[in-house]
């Protein structure tokens, strides 16, 4: 497996992890800010992204796999432990390279996804209870093939409606338009393209992100979602396990993914799950994408937090 890796810095190793749909270039905004601060950082496009290796199995998008790709990039690099940060899916990847992988993480931080067990069930059953009639985006990418194709038909536009739909710009709008699909919706189904770029995304970072997506596809991505109950069952072992690590977690105001659960808010459930969670943050006026909506205030608590891990 051959992964890109932007790497810049000199010093303690901290390891930033991009989620889905996106690519190193997710962390511009924290790079240099950590490079002076002293920190050695690199950044993966994860498998399946960008300019990394994406084949076309399935089963290669497990957890297990994901997380033994970061601790060998830790290893590879020379190094013998590494900070990790993740956002989206790759919160989950770092939470769970902490667990599998302990003696290889010093400290965690996540933003967007919390961790919080793995559930009495398996995802996609609890999920189908709680969302019977109701679209719901993990159940639909469960199906092979029709959202590469619905995202592959037009990636820019893709790309563009489904950044702006969960940021902290989107609108009235389109919120009611998300919660109006119905089990046979298409994801981008009622969805819209801004006309002028959010302030946050500018034109160059899209034909980026453009141009991977172009060049990839998007089967890398969705095949992690295609893992989840595979997941539920291989990583039993780990169901009473809390991080152990000094730990951080930080999300947008707005992001819907803490509100998975009809009435629950995930931030405030997640507390017994981790032994030494220094911090739970919510960055005001933020949507899904908080470290790119919001990076001056991300980088402030990310650079708190890993203060003491500065050499």
């Amino acid at each position: 497996m051959k992964l890109k890796v932007a790497i810049a810095g000199d010093g303690p190793l901290c390891v930033l992890v991009h989620g889905w749909p996106e690519l190193w270039l997710s962390w511009r905004h924290q790079i240099r800010p950590l490079v002076e601060a002293g920190f050695k950082v690199a950044v993966p496009d994860v498998r399946g992204y960008g300019g990394s290796d994406a084949p076309q199995d399935v089963s290669a998008y497990s957890m297990k796999t994901l997380t033994a790709d970061i601790a060998g990039m830790i290893e590879g690099l020379g190094y013998k432990s590494a900070i990790l940060i993740g956002h989206d899916w790759g919160a989950p990847i770092v939470w769970y390279t902490s667990l599998l992988h302990p003696d290889r993480v010093q400290a965690v931080a996540g933003m967007s996804v919390p961790y919080y067990g793995l559930g009495k069930v398996p995802p996609t059953q609890a999920l189908r209870a709680a969302y019977p009639e109701r679209f719901f985006y993990i159940l639909y990418f469960q199906q092979l093939d029709r959202p590469e194709a619905e995202f592959e038909a037009n990636v820019r536009d893709s790309l563009l409606k489904i950044y702006y739909a969960n940021s902290g710009d989107s609108t009235a709008e389109i919120r009611q338009a998300m919660r109006m699909r119905t089990k046979t919706s298409g994801y981008l189904d009622g969805l819209i393209a801004p006309k002028v770029l959010p302030g946050w995304l500018s034109e160059e970072d899209l034909n980026q992100y453009v141009a991977a997506y172009e060049s990839s596809g998007f089967h890398g991505g969705i095949n992690r979602y295609r893992n989840m109950d595979n997941d539920w069952h291989e990583l039993q072992h780990l169901a009473n396990q809390r991080i152990e690590q000094p730990a951080l977690f930080l999300a947008g105001e707005h992001d819907s993914v803490l509100r998975y659960t009809p009435g629950l808010n995930l931030m405030d459930i997640i507390d017994p799950f981790y032994k030494d969670l220094r911090a739970k943050v919510s960055i005001s006026g933020a949507g899904h994408w908080v470290q790119q909506e919001r990076p001056d205030e991300v980088n402030r608590q990310l650079l708190s937090f890993l203060q003491p891990f500065t050499r």
